[in-house]
């Protein structure tokens, strides 16, 4: 999974470099809390409840990689 490609469908591209700094990838973007979004340096509200917003969707009713991936690519086609 691509997380630099996720955050541009999301057009929150600039948050790329933390979350790579970070380690996020698919195992840990779905634990994230809006209190590690801060911690990354996602300052905006806006910005961190579309973030936690699309996370919830990754997780849906079966939160397995297989099942996350998919949520993702379906975000990523509608942005």
């Amino acid at each position: 999974m691509d997380i630099t490609a996720w955050l541009r469908g999301l057009g929150l591209e600039q948050y790329a470099p933390p979350f790579r700094d970070n380690r996020i990838d698919m195992r840990v973007l779905p634990k994230l809390t809006a209190e590690d979004l801060k911690d990354l340096g996602v300052t905006t509200i806006g910005d961190r409840r579309i973030l936690l917003d699309a996370i919830a969707a990754l997780r849906g009713p079966h939160p397995n990689p297989t099942c996350a991936e998919s949520a993702m690519r379906n975000t990523e086609s509608t942005h």
